[in-house]
């Protein structure tokens, strides 16, 4: 069955840490391992809470600063180092811009509640023709049920629609409701899978 829409994660795909540098800097200015402010900063109940839209995003960071001992006025400072490394994929937003109108592009992202203001700041909103963020819907990836708002929004069937997700698990929860899944590892592999698909 032919393709009608591509689904695509943000982060780890869309962004990508490119520069650990500015991370590992701030982790080591408080003592820490690279991963372990990884954690704080994404793997606990606010950051889940955050992802679920049951808490704003600003709520998520004073949560972490006060986790971290560290005073509120230090906000701004720790979240502008934790994704000091951050770099937008251009090739990839370009590639998302040329396969429309023929194809339909989506964001499924399991993400806190400034996301959608932040792609508009960095200009590339216009690469989707519709953006489910889970924040805004109350589910989380793998949950069936983001998945299956996407196809409903888009009006397409589970086999008319590819999703990428660097989170394997993420990936499977797609294929379970009959999508095609593409675990995204490096741009290129999953790019050359994202265009042969397109091309049966």
């Amino acid at each position: 069955m032919t393709l009608r829409a591509v689904f695509f994660d943000l982060g780890g795909v869309l962004v990508r840490t490119e520069d650990r540098e500015p991370r590992r800097r701030l982790a080591q200015s408080l003592g820490m391992s690279y991963e372990e402010i990884e954690k704080i900063v994404f793997e606990n109940e606010s950051s889940l809470q955050a992802s679920l839209g049951r808490i704003p995003e600003t709520q998520h960071w004073q949560n972490i600063t006060r986790s971290l001992n560290l005073p509120e006025a230090e906000v701004e400072r720790i979240r502008t180092e934790f994704f000091g490394g951050d770099r937008v994929d251009l090739e990839l937003i370009k590639l998302m811009r040329s396969v429309r109108p023929g194809i339909r592009v989506g964001l499924i992202s399991n993400a806190w509640s400034d996301l959608r203001a932040w792609i508009s700041k960095q200009g590339f909103a216009d690469a989707f023709d519709q953006m489910i963020i889970s924040a805004e819907v109350g589910w989380v990836k793998p949950d069936p049920r983001i998945y299956q708002k996407a196809l409903e929004d888009f009006q397409v069937l589970p086999q008319e629609a590819v999703f990428l997700d660097d989170m394997l698990k993420n990936v499977e929860g797609a294929r379970r409701i009959g999508m095609h899944g593409i675990h995204f590892q490096k741009p290129e592999q999953a790019m050359g899978e994202l265009k042969k698909l397109l091309s049966t």
